[in-house]
């Protein structure tokens, strides 16, 4: 496989599973040191140790990144371990689901903080290392929900949104200490999300089906096409491409109600 991040570091968030841990490995595969930066430390260690079995540079660092000072701690690491920052993933986040009149505040709260503030906050940390440098790219993870959603999606929707917000005014802001951010927007990923919601179906295998023939190519994304398209969009092949959102979805979003 191409090495085209030989020599580069990345800092994943949310890499111990799913979509992270997909991006981690192509990054890892594409030559980058990887530093897993995730809350839940069993996944975040496994994930770390599977790639240096592989063969790859990779380290785990607890990282809660609705904490500035974790955050903080977590970059820190990351530059003591490989010397510089030359890739941000901000892929950590959940799904929510509630009802907009019923959602108390410290709720309202702790989405924002997972799924929009958390990102911010890593951009506020590492943009001034890359700054230092002239170079850097961040990669942010929204959802084809921050342009398209569905029914009972609130407040993860409004989150996503503000980080295509957010990926346009740092592409602006940033342009010019050579600095790229760019929106990735999955849609449907065999993630443990959607394998619960498949599960919880009084037929999984016929709403498996239902949902994957839904979809143009006729299946649902893997981690791992997330990981390369991210792996691409690192990779100085991108270098022009900054500000802007790329959908990843299989072709579904193309696809009109019935």
């Amino acid at each position: 496989m191409s090495e085209g991040l030989k020599g580069k570091s990345a800092f994943v968030t949310g890499a111990g599973q799913g979509i992270g841990r997909g991006i981690a490995e192509q990054l890892a595969a594409k030559g980058a040191s990887v530093t897993i930066a995730e809350i839940n430390e069993p996944t975040g260690q496994s994930t770390a140790d599977a790639l240096c079995q592989a063969g790859y540079e990779a380290q785990f660092a607890r990282v809660d990144i609705r904490s500035e000072d974790d955050v903080k701690a977590g970059i820190a690491a990351h530059v003591q371990r490989f010397g510089t920052l030359d890739i941000v993933v901000n892929n950590a986040g959940a799904n929510q689901h509630f009802d907009a009149s019923r959602m108390t505040i410290d709720e309202w709260e702790r989405s924002m903080s997972l799924n929009l503030r958390g990102a911010w906050l890593c951009c506020k940390h590492a943009l001034p290392i890359m700054a230092a440098r002239k170079a850097g790219v961040i990669v942010n993870i929204a959802s084809v929900h921050a342009t398209m959603t569905a029914y009972n999606f609130f407040p993860y929707n409004v989150a996503k949104s503000g980080i295509l917000g957010l990926t346009r005014s740092l592409a602006l802001d940033w342009g010019q200490h050579n600095i790229r951010v760019v929106a990735v927007s999955p849609g449907w990923v065999r993630t443990p999300p959607a394998l619960d919601y498949f599960e919880q179906a009084d037929d999984p295998a016929a709403e498996e089906e239902r949902v994957r023939n839904l979809h143009p190519l006729r299946r649902i994304g893997e981690p791992a096409d997330i990981g390369a398209l991210v792996a691409f969009l690192a990779s100085d092949e991108a270098s022009y491409i900054t500000g802007t959102e790329i959908v990843i979805d299989g072709g579904i979003s193309a696809r009109h109600a019935d």
